[in-house]
């Protein structure tokens, strides 16, 4: 594994993004031609059925949203679409979808500053392409600022457009009548006006109207708690636009004649001047304008914010100038978002950028075909730290019908997109093969699907899946300490003791200590098979995830000399530990086995360990000395005055939580009713800046 073939460490992204901001992201990206242009174009190629193309090109984008889904929360990176065919089949096919990705995207997003120039044109006299223009510069600058000023801006974007929308739809229902706009408009001809034939074409035609969906996934890094907030705000955008787009597409067929709506290209203007003439001084038609303008405005905003991060990913990964991977003072990366934006304003300078915008959604939807095939690859590599925290449902059925569904859409757009999406992909695997060829030695997990042929794996994906799944568990990252204060202690240094033997004392303890289920203690370990991993020579740790598990809890033996234990096939066995973990956060097994591996490889571990007398003295074995904390209440000036009070009345700095009391000769595990007493000594879990501020400020403890 070469050196120069690492992604540069120093160019980390703050995350900044939280649930709102993914939904604002995405459902900006999808709101502007899709709504605001195409629904007369696509009404005069299937008439009164327009509506119900629009609804089943929301459900054919499903299987794309959850495969993109899986991918970003297992690989949470900057990049998106590029990161993850990277990683999966390798840097040519990544070099493919970065740049291919990155010219569709400028092209769509300039394509929709055009399109809110020509509206501000209603109202202002001002030239289109240089209205487009300065609002590209202008939106490079705020997104130069921050990411958080980005998001800010496309909230108040996506919150303007959707209310507006919603206020749009509920009057036409309200002012022409429920029955008369569900029912079929015969001056529209048959339901089909065109056969099933034109109903197709129709689905192909609109289906580009939700691609920004997917636009997420390429700020994957910057997004807080990913395992929820991609998938739980990409759902809830897809659901608010597949509904405007169905019940909108509806109102403008009811409101409109066939030949005003198939010649319209601002047909939600047109329709809402049919039934919200009653509202003075034409105010209602100017805020379809004004949820126009934002429609395009919040597209062009997501547009270079996301654009601009394949590059930046790119660079990371040395397929492109390193400069490009460097992150300004504001958390952003400043000259890619610069080169994003000058890219913008030379395209809408030299090029029809309707024309070409058109070409790129072929390109765009090969991508979501190749987002497909590679959660199969992911999948069936069967590498074990590649951990989603969220999973395509019915797998492999879903990926497989996402590759056909694109693929049947680009057939649909005809010869044209179909040679721009070759040529396009011949163009960016010719700058791979004759720039980054040399200068990366990358392979994708594809090799390791292929591993049964003799090809040779690339291991440098396993670590770096791992570290990306420490990153995703960060927030947990006293897990590990608290399930080691926790622990229950069994010495034996006698006796013969086999797998039943120590299920019985785990059910015992696990009911007395812990307050275990009796069943679901011997449901664990009677159960399925445990995994088992030899931390050390004579040291064994086995354990399960759970979805019924509420929190985890380990079990430690340590058997003496004259001790006989007859499991798991070994000999001279000093220690066995067992363990239950929940299932969520995804990853959290591989942070606490690998904690409990990199501790016990420490060169005096061992002798530490048989030495260490009580719980006490295992814990401080097993914990990092800088995250842990074991002391009389006495003795630390922040609970100085802590006796007689209850744990829940005592406020401690940051992260820092009592999680065992010790009393005389007795451990007794933290709870909210607990009172402290005078003599008592506390195990103090925290980031050692707020164990710190333990003995350097008083903390207040509640009152009497």
């Amino acid at each position: 594994m070469a050196g120069q073939d690492q992604p540069s460490g120093d160019s980390k992204l703050s995350k900044s993004i939280g649930l709102f901001d993914v939904y604002a992201i995405a459902t900006g990206a999808m709101f502007s031609s899709g709504l605001f242009l195409l629904p007369g174009i696509a009404a005069a190629q299937t008439g009164n059925s327009v509506f119900l193309a629009y609804m089943v090109a929301g459900l054919l984008i499903l299987p794309a949203m959850y495969c993109m889904a899986e991918l970003s929360t297992a690989m949470p990176r900057s990049g998106g679409t590029y990161f993850f065919l990277d990683r999966s089949m390798g840097p040519l096919m990544g070099t493919v979808g970065g740049l291919g990705s990155w010219i569709a995207v400028v092209f769509k997003s300039a394509f929709a500053l055009v399109g809110m120039g020509a509206y501000l044109g209603l109202y202002v006299d001002l030239p289109v392409t240089w209205t487009a223009i300065g609002l590209t510069i202008m939106f490079g600058i705020i997104n130069i600022v921050g990411a958080k000023e980005t998001t800010m801006l496309q909230r108040i974007f996506v919150s303007t457009l959707v209310v507006i929308l919603t206020a749009f739809v509920i009057t036409a229902f309200a002012r022409l009548g429920v029955a008369d706009i569900l029912e079929p408009d015969p001056s529209y001809g048959a339901f089909f006006s065109d056969g099933f034939g034109g109903f197709f074409a129709t689905i192909g035609l609109v289906f580009v109207s939700y691609a920004g969906l997917t636009k997420v996934a390429s700020v994957a890094e910057e997004v807080e708690n990913p395992d929820r907030n991609i998938p739980l705000g990409m759902t809830l955008s897809l659901l608010t636009a597949t509904i405007i787009y169905t019940l909108g597409t509806l109102v403008m067929v009811a409101a409109l004649p066939p030949d005003d709506l198939f010649g319209s290209l601002t047909p939600v203007a047109d329709a809402g001047k049919r039934f919200l003439g009653f509202v003075p001084y034409d105010l209602g038609v100017t805020l379809i304008v004004v949820a126009a303008v934002a429609a395009f405005a919040s597209t062009g905003n997501a547009g270079i914010m996301s654009a601009s991060r394949y590059p930046f990913a790119m660079a990371k990964d040395k397929l492109l100038p390193d400069r490009l991977s460097n992150v300004g003072k504001s958390g952003t990366p400043t000259l890619a978002i610069i080169v994003t934006v000058i890219a913008m304003v030379l395209v809408l300078a030299i090029f029809d950028v309707q024309s070409v915008a058109k070409l790129a959604s072929a390109f765009q939807l090969l991508l979501f075909g190749l987002v497909c095939v590679a959660v199969v690859v992911m999948r069936e590599s069967r590498i074990d730290t590649y951990r989603p925290g969220f999973k395509t449902p019915l797998y492999p059925w879903v990926p497989i019908a996402g590759f056909l569904i694109a693929f049947w859409l680009i057939i649909e757009m005809g010869a044209l997109p179909i040679l721009f999406t070759i040529a396009l992909a011949v163009v960016c695997g010719l700058y791979y093969q004759f720039y980054a060829y040399k200068r990366v030695k990358r392979r994708g997990a594809i090799y390791h699907v292929h591993r049964q042929l003799g090809h040779s794996i690339y291991e440098g994906i396993e670590d770096e899946l791992a570290s990306i799944v420490h990153e995703r568990t960060e927030p947990s990252n006293l897990k590990y300490e608290a399930v080691i204060a926790r622990s229950a202690l069994m010495d034996r240094p006698t006796g013969r003791y086999d797998r039943e033997s120590l299920i019985e004392e785990m059910v015992a303890m696990g009911q007395e200590r812990f307050g275990l289920d009796k069943d679901f203690i011997e449901g664990v370990f009677k159960g399925e098979r445990m995994e088992v991993h030899a931390i050390r020579p004579q040291m064994y740790l086995a354990y399960k995830t759970l979805a019924e598990a509420e929190q985890s809890e380990l079990f430690i033996f340590r058997f003496g000399d004259e001790a006989v234990v007859d499991i798991l096939g070994a000999e001279n066995v000093h220690t066995l530990m067992y363990m239950v973990m929940p299932q969520e956060p995804a990853g959290l097994d591989l942070r606490v086995v690998g904690h409990l591996a990199e501790m016990a490889q420490a060169e005096d571990f061992e002798k530490r360990w048989l030495a260490a007398r009580n719980e006490q003295e295992i814990n401080r074995v097993l914990m990092r000395d800088d995250h842990y904390l074991h002391q009389p209440i006495g003795e630390i000036p922040a609970l100085a005055q802590a006796a007689g009070k209850r744990l829940d009345a005592i406020e401690l700095p940051g992260s820092c939580q009592i999680v065992m009391v010790e009393r005389d000769t007795s451990a007794i595990l933290s709870r909210p009713d607990l009172v402290l007493q005078t003599g008592d000594r506390v195990s103090i879990l925290g980031e050692p800046e707020d164990l710190r501020a333990l003995f350097e400020d008083r903390v207040d403890t509640g009152s009497e």
